[in-house]
């Protein structure tokens, strides 16, 4: 079953891939595969994240939603294989957020990435009314920033030597969308 935005879902199927994509709200059941995501190298290689986290980190994670954003997964054939969020800033910066968002290694082009960051963008312009969108993203990550620009996100600034990823210093773009 497809429901429209407009109904308040609590879960959302999108024809994307080869079978129906589900995008619903994260839950505690999702501990196991939320920690079984992060750990693979793909996902953590565009991410901050240590290797080998471990299910406590994504406990405490899930025990301490921000009440001011959203955090979604996605769900192929009863997988889980990506998720996105965002967190509302606070005081003088609550017109804006910052987004997170990462696809399973082997689900990469498949159209996930797209329905998550869809639902993400939806949300944030229609149900809480940001104005300002706000990511970082590694500066090599040609396939995330031509996603993040096809919603409208631009390239605000380069931070040189942002973090250290595989032995070297990686550089990141900031980049932001502003809602009209």
């Amino acid at each position: 079953m497809t429901f429209g935005r407009d109904e308040y879902p609590d879960q959302l199927e999108h024809p994307a891939g080869s079978s129906q994509l589900l995008i619903r709200a994260v839950c505690g059941d999702d501990l196991e595969a939320l920690t079984a995501l992060v750990n693979l190298p793909g996902f953590r290689a565009g991410t901050l994240r240590l290797p080998y986290q471990r299910a406590e980190v994504t406990r405490r994670w899930l025990e301490d939603p921000d009440t001011e954003g959203l955090n979604i997964v996605a769900l192929r054939d009863g997988g889980l294989i990506g998720q996105a969020g965002f967190a509302r800033y606070r005081g003088r910066r609550a017109h804006a957020g910052y987004i997170g968002i990462g696809v399973h290694d082997d689900h990469h082009g498949t159209g996930v990435g797209t329905a998550l960051l869809g639902e993400i963008v939806d949300a944030a312009d229609n149900w809480f009314g940001l104005k300002r969108l706000e990511l970082t993203v590694y500066a090599d990550n040609a396939a995330a920033i031509a996603l993040y620009r096809k919603f409208g996100f631009e390239p605000e600034g380069l931070l040189r030597a942002y973090a250290f990823r595989a032995g070297a210093y990686a550089d990141a773009l900031t980049m932001a969308r502003l809602r009209a």
